[in-house]
Order: C-alpha cells, then sequence, then structure tokens
C-alpha cells in the first residue's frame, strides 16, 4: 500500500471514530474531495486543447489547412506532455535552489510519491498532472500564430524547446517560489503572466520571423467553418472552468470565485464585441462572439481567485476594448500576420489582466487584499515587472530558438505546398473533399 493511500485510511479511520474531526481536515491527509476536483479540472484543461483550440483555430483557416492544425495541436500537446514528465516539472516546480529553475530532484517524477509540500490536501502527481495540462496548452496556443505556413518538424521542435527553455523557468518565477514571486512579489492566479503572455509575446515573434501568407493582407482569408469555431469556443469555454477554478488547488469557495469570475468576464467580453462589431462592421458576428469570449477568458485568468464579481464584469468589459483595436493594430496597421491573433487576444488579454490584478486586489474593490506592507501602487509596480520581464524573455528565447530549430528544419513550407494546402501536402490527407 502506497504512503498516500496508507495516510487517507489513516485519516478516514480517525474521521469515523470521532466525528469532531470531521469538522477540520486532519494536518498530513490526503482530502479525496479536494484531490477529485484536481483531477477533474485536469481533464477539463485537457479538453480545452483537445477538441477545444484544435476546433477553434480549424474552424478559423481555410479548409484545405484544417486538418494540419489539429494534427498540430496534438502533437504539441502530446510533447509536451512527455517532456513534462521527463524534465518540465522538475524545472518549474522543483526544490528551489536559486530562485531561477527549480533543482532536478524530481526528473521522470522521482520522488513524488507523497502529499503536496505546503498546507495543501493533494498529491504531488496530482499537482505534477494538472500543471502538466498547462504545460501542454500553451505551446498549442501559438500555433493560431503560424497556421497556413509553418512546417510540421520545425513546429514540434521549436514548441519542444519551448517548453524547457521559456514556459518551464517562468513557470518556476512565478509559481514555484522563484524570484519573480519572492522577490518582486508578482502574482498570477491561473496563467496570464506564465501562460497567455508567454504565448502572445512568443507567437508575434515566430509571425514575424516566419512572414506573411501568401496574400496577406491583400487577399480576404475567411473561416472556412464559423460553426466548428463557436464549438471550439464553447469547449474552451466550460474547460476553463477547470484552468482557473483549478488553480485554487482545493475544492473550496475560492474555486466557485475563481469560476464565477470566469463566466462573468467571458460573458460580458463576448456581448461588448458583438456590440463593438454591430457599431464598427454592422453585423455582430459568431466569430466576433467566440473570439471576445475567449478574449475575456485570457484576461481574467490572472485575476480570476482575487477578485470580486463585479471587478470580472469590468475585466470583460476592457477585455473586448482593449483587445478588439488590437487586432486592428496588429493586422492592417502594422500588417504582421499573426494568423488567429494569438498576440492580440491571448498575449494583451494576459497583460491587460495581470496589470488589472495590482489594481482590483484591493480588498476596498472586493478582491482579496494586498500582502503586508503591500499597496496598489506596489502591486501594480510588481505586476508590470513581471509582464515585462516575461515579456523579454520569451521574445528573445523564442527567436534563438526559432533560429535554431530552423537549421534542422526550415520553418517555412515552400510556396507550392502552400497554395495546395498543408493538409495534403505535410499530412497526406483530407479533411475535407474540397471542390
Amino acid at each position: 500500500m502506497g504512503t498516500v493511500t496508507r495516510m487517507a485510511v489513516t485519516a478516514t479511520a480517525l474521521l469515523a471514530a470521532s466525528p469532531a474531526l470531521a469538522q477540520e481536515l486532519v494536518p498530513g491527509t490526503l482530502d479525496t474531495g479536494d484531490t477529485a476536483w484536481i483531477l477533474t479540472s485536469a481533464a477539463l484543461v485537457l479538453f480545452m486543447t483537445m477538441p477545444g483550440l484544435a476546433l477553434f483555430y480549424g474552424g478559423l483557416v481555410r479548409a484545405r489547412n484544417f486538418l494540419s492544425v489539429l494534427v498540430q495541436v496534438g502533437a504539441i500537446a502530446a510533447m509536451a506532455s512527455v517532456l513534462w514528465i521527463v524534465a518540465g516539472y522538475t524545472l518549474a516546480f522543483g526544490d528551489v535552489t536559486s530562485g531561477w529553475l527549480g533543482a532536478g530532484n524530481a526528473w521522470m517524477l522521482i520522488g513524488t510519491e507523497g502529499l503536496l509540500r505546503g498546507e495543501l490536501a493533494i498529491s504531488e502527481r496530482t499537482f505534477a498532472l494538472f500543471q502538466l495540462t498547462f504545460a501542454a496548452i500553451t505551446p498549442a496556443l501559438m500555433a493560431g500564430a503560424w497556421v497556413d505556413r509553418a512546417r510540421f518538424g520545425w513546429v514540434v521542435g521549436f514548441c519542444a524547446l519551448w517548453g524547457l527553455i521559456v514556459y518551464a523557468p517562468v513557470a518556476h518565477w512565478v509559481w514555484g517560489n522563484g524570484w519573480l514571486a519572492t522577490t518582486i512579489g508578482t502574482l498570477d492566479f491561473a496563467g496570464g503572466i506564465v501562460v497567455h503572455t508567454t504565448a502572445g509575446i512568443s507567437a508575434l515573434v515566430v509571425a514575424l520571423l516566419l512572414g506573411k501568407r501568401q496574400g496577406f493582407p491583400r487577399t480576404l482569408m475567411l473561416p472556412h467553418s464559423p460553426a466548428l469555431t463557436m464549438a471550439g469556443a464553447a469547449m474552451l469555454w466550460v474547460g476553463w472552468f477547470g484552468f482557473n477554478g483549478g488553480s485554487a488547488l482545493a475544492a473550496s469557495d475560492d474555486a466557485a470565485s475563481a469560476i464565477i469570475n470566469t463566466h462573468l468576464a467571458a460573458s460580458v467580453a463576448a456581448l461588448v464585441w458583438l456590440l463593438i462589431e454591430r457599431i464598427s462592421v454592422g453585423k455582430p458576428t459568431s466569430v466576433g462572439f467566440a473570439t471576445g469570449a475567449i478574449a475575456g477568458l485570457a484576461t481574467v485568468t490572472p485575476a480570476a481567485g482575487l477578485i470580486s464579481p463585479g471587478a470580472a464584469i469590468i475585466f470583460g468589459t476592457l477585455a473586448a476594448l482593449v483587445c478588439y483595436p488590437m487586432i486592428q493594430l496588429v493586422k492592417q496597421k502594422l500588417q504582421i500576420d499573426d494568423s488567429l491573433d494569438v498576440f492580440a487576444v491571448h498575449g494583451v488579454g494576459g497583460i491587460t489582466g495581470s496589470l488589472l490584478l495590482g489594481v482590483f486586489l484591493s480588498a476596498d474593490l472586493g478582491g482579496s487584499g494586498y500582502a503586508e506592507g503591500i499597496g496598489m501602487i506596489n502591486q501594480v509596480a510588481a505586476q508590470a515587472v513581471g509582464v515585462g520581464v516575461v515579456a523579454l524573455w520569451s521574445a528573445i528565447a523564442s527567436a534563438v530558438i526559432a533560429v535554431l530549430v530552423s537549421l534542422a528544419f526550415p520553418m517555412r513550407i515552400s510556396e507550392d505546398d502552400e497554395r495546395e494546402g498543408l493538409d495534403i501536402t505535410s499530412h497526406g490527407e483530407r479533411a475535407w473533399e474540397l471542390d
């Protein structure tokens, strides 16, 4: 019988013998309710990736590239999952030494059989599994920046290195008791900095290195299936309850608050986005509704369990008001072909929410309150430093990784392959029978 199982059995016996103990968790025991919730949350986050993100992105591309998006998202998530178990987890959450990287004490999850350190009542492997799903979806988010033109071998190689060189260190800095959390005081409840800032900035860098799709921006490249995009967005929305609610790491009121705020922000952002479209282009669209919802979800993520529902409504409103014009700026003014707006929606949304957290964390505004000796200005500054450092590291490291991997696998497919579509040229299959 394993250590965790023995502890659970002992706790059950104690609770049965003394009902008074049932009112309070026995120290050092596994809480099966918390464990069940985190395991369920892990499944929800994986559901966000496959099929949620795959369908959301797949519906936005042209028909001849739909299958390639599904394969890329799946392969990225699979590669990230393997590397997380082998080395990523210990780099992010291994024993703290310098504050820059976790120690190598937990590679291949060695020594993680017991309870998670700290006040939580879940096993370390439960925590490692939950964090694995974050490590899987984060590089997959970047796929939206290079659809239609990136070579599959380069995509897998780039994302493999990116997860170890960009994502894992940043996760340690912010979530693994690294230097940004302990020295600067940067907060990130569920990934506005660790997930959305890293992915958004890196996606922008790769889009610049890859160059524009043929015909961009002159040719109108319409989504081939807004219906699939709506379905994918709905799956992302539901899965995000696990993403943010699970980040409370317990089946608690904090988890409930995070889910309420997540749902509110997405709802408000989707509605405001439709209103903006109605005013600016004359008609509210399904793709607009889906994009607005995702912007709201990304924006509230860094603060979901730390703010009030009223603040979540403000987060959702600002998500639409900031991310919508950012799409126009990136694509029309700057003419950067971030194909599916990864930077404008995920990157800018995550950055916006991370900075807003510094304000709405205030107890006077319904937030959970600042740490002792910390005020609003200090917290906003800590958030800005965290965002700035992570953005800079993501940009520099991603550029270096992209170029290095391109020495073995060219970044971009040929012009003929691009015209024919990645489904048939990269994978020898077609998602649909084309006319």
